[in-house]
């Protein structure tokens, strides 16, 4: 029997956890020396902006991005509802690609949170034409919802963790620009990008109104993300910030875990890419798999009954997270060492081969 297990299923307090767990990058734990970090942080009353950890951590996120603003919050998902919340009205139409994680895991908050719809195009890996977008634009007709923003998602997760090129990037957000879209990066795993293609992380975010960053994927910080723009784009934020209940307080605790983050963990996201291709090409070739191209730092690979494989690989120690009927992704961290990812390249083998035989 096929299971209806999906990608948020989560351990029991009686299951032991994997060897070797390629679920996501945000299973990372923090380092010895990010948790000393936290333990010697200064704090204050974040909310009031009183927190000199937090404050540091924005303007670091400044430098890095080249906006005028941040504000750190609770989560990247966050991060996405209250850009949305700032640039749309109710009724207003966002457009972005069909594998977008805006439109398939947020639980609906476009809708719930903003009044917001959702239409889509079907990119190439995630990655989407200007022609595209102006071909999704709604005419001015009071029949028809506004369209009012563009979200762009680099890297484009459930294509592969693929990078938005920058030159596609710039078409699409000057033909945005130039229909008085707002645009909004969804950048979860814009550092992945970073490192993978040169391209420094401002000169991807100069192209928007609006962009995020996520501390606890590759970075492996515990909490926390952050939203930055222009200084207005932010001075709204603020209020919906409170609004959807992302007050925080003496939060310098976790904001130095973030800084950490971006002092000591961009550049061996390198090291991540590489294990991720070493483990894709271990598996090549195993009965019954079909192995993605991989991008970054994830290797997407399909099976007969991805459920049943995934509990199969589980028992000997090796988690993947379930994303289709019959496609695992394993995403490779800061916590996965090149001698584990060939354990459960042995496993993932191992498994087929009692599959087929």
């Amino acid at each position: 029997m096929t299971s209806n297990r999906t990608s948020s299923d989560r351990f029991g307090t009686d299951v032991a956890p994997p060897r070797v767990d390629l679920f996501s990058d945000t299973v990372t734990r923090p380092t010895s020396a990010m948790r000393a970090a936290m333990a010697e942080a200064e704090v204050g009353d974040e909310q009031r902006g009183e927190d000199p950890t937090v404050n540091r951590l924005r303007a670091r996120v400044c430098e890095l991005l080249g906006t005028e603003d941040a504000v750190f919050l609770p989560s990247g998902t966050m991060c996405n509802q209250i850009s949305l919340r700032v640039h749309c009205a109710p009724g207003d139409e966002i457009i972005t690609d069909v594998t977008a994680h805006v439109r398939h895991y947020e639980s609906g908050g476009p809708a719930a949170l903003s009044g917001v719809n959702i239409t889509t195009v079907d990119g190439r890996d995630g990655v989407f034409s200007a022609q595209q977008l102006l071909a999704a634009l709604r005419p001015d007709d009071n029949h028809f919802p506004p369209s009012r923003a563009v979200v762009l998602e680099q890297t484009a997760n459930l294509p592969g963790g693929v990078v938005w090129p920058l030159d596609a990037m710039r078409e699409v957000c000057d033909a945005a620009q130039a229909n008085g879209l707002r645009r909004h990066l969804d950048g979860a795993r814009l550092f992945n990008a970073v490192v993978a293609a040169g391209v420094p992380a401002a000169d991807y975010c100069g192209l928007f109104d609006s962009v995020w960053i996520d501390f606890t994927k590759g970075l492996g910080a515990p909490v926390g993300a952050a939203l930055a723009g222009s200084a207005d784009f932010i001075r709204r934020a603020w209020r919906f910030k409170h609004q959807f209940g992302g007050a925080m307080r003496q939060s310098g605790v976790i904001a130095a875990a973030s800084l950490h983050a971006l002092d000591h963990h961009i550049d061996r996201l390198a090291d991540d890419h590489n294990n991720a291709r070493r483990f894709a090409d271990a598996i090549s070739g195993a009965p019954g798999l079909t192995v993605e191209p991989v991008h970054t730092n994830m290797v997407f690979f399909q099976v007969s009954d991805a459920a049943g494989f995934a509990d199969a690989t589980l028992a000997h120690g090796v988690r993947f997270s379930v994303v289709g009927p019959n496609r695992l992704r394993a995403v490779t961290h800061l916590d996965v060492t090149s001698g584990q990812v060939d354990e459960a390249a042995a496993v993932v083998r191992r498994v087929a081969e009692s599959w087929t035989a």
